[in-house]
């Protein structure tokens, strides 16, 4: 959609933007925004004059997604937190819509992939280290976002449901992976390096039934109660660590597999299909068996369809 100046901040507002004043911005100003949902995940394609532009603080309220913003065209110079990024095609940079912005720009393209806070699990004190700093889009993890940032703006439409949770999923993976790469470019302090380390343990261990903190702990030789000190800052407990990152592991599964959720959450430590259910409910807001049933009506429209709906197949063949 290309717009004048009002038309441009509606959309910007229902997007889910935070308001921003643009001090460029006169009666020729002309710019393009176009919103598609990934799962979770909101997309924002934004085409853009020269801009000077300010957004106040917001209300935590309204902080319940992150912004990861990918330049494809122009030149921007951002300032939020205490970072001071300058950045061009390619480039990404995190930000909180509920802090103070700054940024300049020439006329420039970019997408912007709005993260809910909780996909991301990163702890405030990361988000501080990590607002408004220049993450490179030429190579490494963050090559990888940028590429995905783009393509899923222009094609997130194309996708089922079950097809648009699992990419968002794995878009918010890759970007975990970029934000992690880019706090590793500074030296971790020992604390930090081992609850990664345990992080990383915990990841590979979600399916072995006897994972726990005593486990965990005897395995890299601290004690249970060092091994919950390294945690009293972060998001989540150890125990609730582990639930967490296996409730995300069924509900992946659960979305793109043909498995019963008895199944699925067995394969992941949940020996308890009704304390499952309940758990899950209470995690995502609606049943596990939801996701198994929306597969099987989307499998089974897709092999009742005919020839000529399946794209003349049998002309083919």
């Amino acid at each position: 959609m290309i717009g004048n100046l009002e038309s441009f901040q509606d959309e910007l507002a229902a997007s889910g933007f935070p308001p921003l004043v643009n001090k460029l911005a006169g009666a020729g100003f002309r710019g393009g925004i176009a919103t598609r949902d990934l799962g979770p995940l909101r997309l924002v394609s934004l085409d853009t004059p020269e801009s000077a532009c300010i957004g106040r603080e917001r209300d935590a309220s309204d902080g319940e997604n992150l912004a990861v913003k990918v330049m494809t065209r122009g030149r921007t110079r951002i300032e939020q937190g205490r970072g001071d990024a300058e950045l061009g095609p390619t480039d990404l940079v995190l930000l909180d819509p509920t802090r103070t912005l700054r940024f300049e720009s020439t006329a420039a393209a970019h997408v912007t992939i709005l993260v809910p806070r909780r996909e991301l699990r990163i702890r405030p004190a990361q988000i501080d280290r990590l607002i408004g700093v220049r993450i490179d889009g030429s190579h490494g993890p963050g090559a990888l976002v940028s590429v995905l940032a783009r393509e899923s703006a222009r094609s997130a439409t194309e996708f089922r449901e079950a097809e648009a949770l699992r990419s968002a999923a794995a878009v918010v993976e890759l970007i975990a992976v970029a934000l992690e790469a880019r706090l590793g470019d500074e030296q971790p302090a020992p604390d930090e390096w081992l609850r990664s380390r345990i992080v990383g343990y915990i990841e590979t261990r979600l399916a072995d039934p006897d994972l726990s903190p005593p486990g965990i702990a005897a395995a890299h030789n601290i004690s249970v109660r060092r091994l919950h000190k390294l945690f009293e800052d972060q998001p989540l407990t150890v125990a609730a660590l582990i639930r967490r990152r296996r409730l995300e592991r069924c509900r992946a599964e659960l979305t793109g597999s043909g498995r019963t959720v008895t199944a699925v959450a067995a394969r992941w430590g949940f020996p308890d299909p009704t304390h499952f259910s309940k758990l899950f409910k209470a995690t995502y807001g609606y049943n596990a068996r939801a996701l198994v049933t929306s597969n099987r009506a989307q499998t089974t429209k897709t092999r009742t369809a005919g020839p000529e709906e399946g794209g003349g197949d049998q002309g083919r063949q």
